[in-house]
């Protein structure tokens, strides 16, 4: 079979990313070979398009984490599937292609009521969201979280999955525009971060301790909400946008001051202080599957509902969809669709 993917030969620049034909490899016993209908998209991706990410292959790689779509066909081997189910998965790695060769322990059900769009935004936000609240973050119900980077896809399920357990919830944003979403989204409280974020953090909190933060900005935004935090509160850490090339490929100079002048924190004060780091990286989990499919079912079983999808595009456009969600103008879960 041929098929068609976008491919990266030397990571670096969005530039770099072509569009291609290759011929499929014959499925494996175990594999379930799928068609796919939609990719959502990850920061990961920006990062490892742009070499900045330290989980990309060292050879010429296929980007995209997760996606939706039908099962073509299965490999002798599988029982689980049939050609013709509706699916959702996760690859490490080489979900731009309109046909998938995979793993069935990598694939699950889609929703029955939801669309291959909403399908393909749930599973790495998702379990950032709930990994960052729960194995790490320790969630309990009444305390307070500061959610960074709120009208995203991890920020908006993060705060549908702290409410469910009875959360005090705090969103950040960019931009006065997505403010309207925070509402919709029935954030108990919000801001838009700039220069005066430790006070109106501070104004926010109006005496509540703030027992969680999940961060994902890093430098000085990183450092105040690290200082906001009550005795024995956690901030959970999964990425560092300010680290973000505004263009098709990293400015080495920015990136340097980025790097240099990024927090630091002394183990001493923080035992005096009572306060913790943690850090992750979700596509650990890929190594994982019985620990990516425990956290991924009781996810699930949540049964919030399904995740907005703030803005849609062709497979032929996927450069587009990418320069625009690392924009910092997105809403949502960005997608791109293959077939209807």
């Amino acid at each position: 079979m041929i098929r068609k993917v976008f491919r990266i030969d030397n990571a670096g620049s969005l530039d770099n990313l072509k569009l291609r034909e290759e011929k499929l490899d014959d499925l494996k016993d175990d594999q379930v070979r799928i068609e796919v209908v939609s990719i959502g998209l990850n920061f990961a991706d920006i990062f490892a398009i742009t070499g900045l990410y330290s989980a990309t292959p060292k050879d010429s790689f296929i980007p995209g984490l997760e996606y939706s779509g039908y099962v073509h066909s299965v490999g002798k081997n599988v029982v689980k599937y049939k050609a013709g189910d509706r699916i959702i998965g996760v690859t490490r790695f080489g979900a731009y292609a309109n046909f998938l060769d995979v793993n069935e322990n990598y694939i699950y059900p889609l929703p029955h009521s939801w669309s291959f769009e909403e399908g393909a935004a749930l599973i790495a936000q998702g379990l950032t969201a709930y990994y960052a609240l729960f194995p790490l973050g320790n969630l309990k119900k009444g305390q307070t979280v500061l959610i960074h980077s709120a009208a995203g896809g991890v920020g908006l399920l993060a705060n549908r999955i702290a409410k469910r357990f009875g959360a005090y919830t705090i969103g950040v944003v960019g931009n006065q525009n997505k403010i309207y979403y925070l509402k919709k989204e029935n954030f108990d409280s919000y801001f838009v971060r700039d220069e005066n974020f430790k006070s109106k953090l501070k104004e926010r909190l109006n005496g509540r301790e703030l027992n969680l933060v999940l961060e994902c900005i890093g430098g000085k935004i990183f450092k105040e909400s690290f200082e906001a935090l009550s005795s024995t509160g956690r901030l959970v850490s999964y990425g560092s946008a300010n680290f973000t090339p505004k263009g098709n490929s990293p400015n080495i100079l920015k990136l340097a001051v980025n790097y240099f002048s990024r927090p630091k924190l002394d183990p001493l004060s923080m035992i005096s202080e009572n306060k913790s780091v943690l850090c992750f990286n979700l596509i650990w989990l890929w190594d994982k599957i019985s620990e990516m499919n425990h956290y991924l079912n009781e996810l699930i079983e949540l049964n919030i509902s399904a995740p907005l999808i703030g803005k849609k595009f062709k497979f032929e456009e996927i450069q587009d969809a990418l320069k625009y969600f690392k924009s910092g103008q997105s809403i949502g879960k960005v997608v791109v669709n293959l077939t209807a």
